[in-house]
């Protein structure tokens, strides 16, 4: 993904880049299908992506965790890309949202208990806001947290969790208060908790990724285990939301890329009416268009990532960078699968599973709708 003359990627992120190249090579890419077609992969894998430094990228080094800037994060991203798996991705980098709330605003003792688990892929780590009565209404949540004596007694359903079944800690967005964003708080609540219940959902796509829905029937959970004060829950999932919609968009654009990778190297072997598709002048048209719509789109990325390092809160342009992605990433899987012809309908072909993963990018995180909606608020439209 990388220009050679790009003014934002250092020696350190080159060298980070091969690491997590080989990795993605050797210990996912061989296995990308079967894993998809377990429905599962080994939970060793995140000790292993551990130990090239992946899970604790960007987290407190005291804790086990890696310094690096937002441009490491694109590199590691989209290096995992390359497999073609966004469920392997989805699933081995939960820990991207649902450990940050805890970095930035549990107790020193909670942060000293969980992260060097997480970070060192012993643990799991999942964020678990979503409910079946609404998505990205997080404002209006159902799941309570009442305050009894040294506890907080949990009660509600979460749904559409990633990493649901297997993660060991949760972190729960649940009302402690009134109604409305003011009554929203954050707690960690481990797996083994009594009245704690899971149960796996079927998808259409990232199916190497376990999805849950989640059932917490009077969970008793420590007071201690709250992150940040009551009331800031909200506060603190928006501020999440920001990084996990340019992580979605830097995942969306190097799927995008692979499409692109696939489908051209598709065309340059494939033969038909005795000449390659690629001196098919309309088979050549799809791929340059492709070909534009991922460059634009990498652009706009390392622009806007480069802004927020240099502090600015650009929302409005999060939000559409992440629906420019999720369209760029749909129209690429569409014309590889075309390309691909009935190649592309069977499964194992990379840009098959991509085109099944297309639309769950389109959702989670904020859906395309309510991007142009907070963009548009944003624009003071």
């Amino acid at each position: 993904m990388k220009s050679v003359a790009s003014p934002f990627y250092t020696a350190e992120h080159d060298a980070f880049r091969d690491v997590v190249r080989r990795f993605v090579a050797e210990e996912i890419t061989p296995y990308a299908t079967a894993w998809d077609e377990a429905e599962e992969f080994p939970r060793a894998l995140y000790a292993k992506a551990a130990a090239i430094g992946l899970i604790g990228l960007g987290f407190p080094e005291e804790y086990g965790g890696v310094a690096a800037d937002r441009f490491m994060w694109l590199v590691a991203v989209q290096e995992l890309a390359r497999a073609g798996s966004g469920g392997v991705s989805a699933s081995l980098m939960s820990h991207s949202i649902g450990t940050p709330p805890i970095a930035l605003a549990a107790r020193p003792e909670l942060k000293a208990r969980v992260l060097p688990e997480i970070l060192s892929g012993d643990k799991i780590s999942a964020l678990t806001i979503t409910e079946p009565s609404g998505g990205s209404d997080v404002a209006n949540l159902k799941t309570t947290a009442r305050r009894d004596g040294a506890d907080y007694v949990v009660n509600g359903e979460k749904t559409f969790i990633t990493s649901g079944m297997r993660a060991d800690y949760y972190t729960v967005a649940v009302r402690t208060g009134g109604e409305g964003a003011g009554g929203v708080s954050l707690i960690l609540i481990e797996r083994d908790r009594p009245g704690f219940a899971r149960t796996p959902l079927k998808k259409m796509g990232w199916w190497a990724s376990d999805t849950a829905t989640l059932y917490f029937d009077n969970v008793r959970v420590p007071a201690e285990n709250l992150i940040g004060e009551e009331g800031q829950g909200f506060k603190i999932v928006m501020r999440n939301f920001n990084h996990e919609r340019l992580t979605l968009a830097a995942g969306c654009i190097a799927f995008a890329a692979v499409c692109l990778d696939e489908a051209t190297a598709y065309a340059r072997e494939r033969q038909t009416f005795g000449k390659p598709l690629t001196q098919h002048q309309v088979i050549r048209h799809k791929l340059v268009d492709m070909a534009q719509r991922v460059s634009a789109s990498q652009a706009w990325l390392e622009m806007l990532t480069w802004r927020l390092e240099q502090g600015e809160n650009p929302v409005a342009d999060i939000c559409l960078l992440k629906n420019q992605a999720t369209q760029t990433m749909a129209f690429c899987a569409s014309e590889a699968v075309q390309i691909f012809g009935g190649a592309g309908f069977m499964r194992g072909a990379k840009v098959e599973r991509i085109y099944r993963e297309v639309k769950v990018n389109a959702i989670g995180g904020g859906t395309e709708e309510i991007m142009k909606d907070l963009a548009g608020r944003q624009m003071g439209l």
